[in-house]
């Protein structure tokens, strides 16, 4: 169907590879390290991040940023949101793209809020990636790599200001166990992807320390609704929070043993602080680092989210893990 780019060789990114090839594209991976690179041209596996799970022929792999994005019809983004921004800068000091990435459709699989600028990743893409608002999508919904890798069947939703652009993007993922829904709500599908990774937290933070569905299921809703507020005060439609995209993503992230963010949580309600939680994961959380952005958001939009708050408090500033609980319920009667 279409050549495309992946940036961006970790769990999801060669994971999202797989997805595009098993829709019938011809997929380059951009890997940072030489060797990963090397390793998907040649074994075809990304041991690192998927063990030997062999990926589709139609798979290559390169270190050459150049490389990845020459003839390329569209690309997709899978880069960690806090390293998005100089990572992007390092490719426009290069040669080839000087004047930003290829003008083609670019899809975003980044979760993440930038910290220090409060920029949804598109705004990221737009502003140090030379992409033009118009060019750019996004991509959420319940999306636990592991077992997209297994070829399990799931939904996604994909946005982009244009609706035509955004069936060019439901197109280019249209694998046999992934059905993808279109939307023109970016904003709203950003705001859901990445602040249910700082809800996640809170919800394993509960587990780990002790306590049962009620209080989970209690997160989990009252979570959405702080993602809701949040994300209609930055122009979401509300209708996109009940979806695949808010409460689909927010589910699955909340509730699985696979999700970074969740296990982040647990380990820090069974007593771990931030550091050592973050070294058993092992790999990017990025409810952490968004944890910090959302408050600002929401502090600077007059957005009442306590539960961001108190993770917040927990992950930044050394707060006890109780505090996530005490959220929910420290709170004055008031209408739901």
């Amino acid at each position: 169907m279409a050549r495309l780019a992946v940036l961006g060789a970790g769990s999801w990114g060669t994971t999202f590879a797989q997805v595009l090839a098993d829709a019938g594209n011809d997929v380059v991976l951009w890997a940072r390290r030489e060797d990963v690179a090397r390793e998907i041209s040649e074994h075809r596996t990304n041991r690192a991040y998927l063990g030997e799970r062999e990926l589709p022929a139609a798979v290559t792999g390169t270190a050459r940023i150049e490389e990845a994005v020459e003839g390329a019809e569209g690309l997709v983004v899978a880069v960690p949101a806090q390293a998005l921004r100089a990572t992007l800068g390092q490719w426009r000091r290069r040669p080839g793209l000087r004047e930003g990435l290829p003008a083609v459709p670019v899809l975003s699989l980044t979760k993440g809020i930038e910290r220090g600028t409060d920029a949804r990743i598109s705004e990221v893409l737009v502003e140090a990636g030379g992409v033009s608002a118009q060019r750019v999508g996004v991509l959420s919904g319940p999306n636990l790599s592991a077992e997209i890798a297994e070829r399990r069947p799931c939904g996604s939703v994909v946005a982009a200001a244009d609706e035509e652009l955004a069936g060019v993007f439901a197109r280019w993922c249209d694998a046999p166990y992934l059905r993808a829904y279109t939307s023109t709500d970016v904003t709203g599908v950003e705001i859901a992807g990445a602040v249910k990774n700082v809800v996640a937290i809170a919800v394993g933070a509960a587990s780990g320390l002790g306590h049962g569905h009620n209080t989970t299921a209690s997160l989990i809703t009252r979570g959405l609704a702080e993602i809701t507020r949040l994300g209609v005060a930055l122009g979401g439609r509300r209708e996109t929070f009940a979806g695949l995209a808010g409460m689909g993503d927010l589910v699955a992230t909340c509730a699985s043993p696979l999700s970074r963010n969740h296990r982040l949580g647990l380990a820090l309600g069974r007593g771990l602080d931030i550091e050592q939680a973050v070294a058993e994961v092992g790999q990017t959380a990025e409810g952490v680092a968004t944890a910090r952005a959302v408050a600002d958001l929401a502090e600077r939009l007059e957005v009442d989210m306590p539960i961001t708050r108190s993770v917040v408090a927990v992950v930044d500033h050394g707060a006890s893990i109780e505090h996530v609980t005490t959220a929910l319920l420290a709170r004055s009667v008031r209408p739901e």
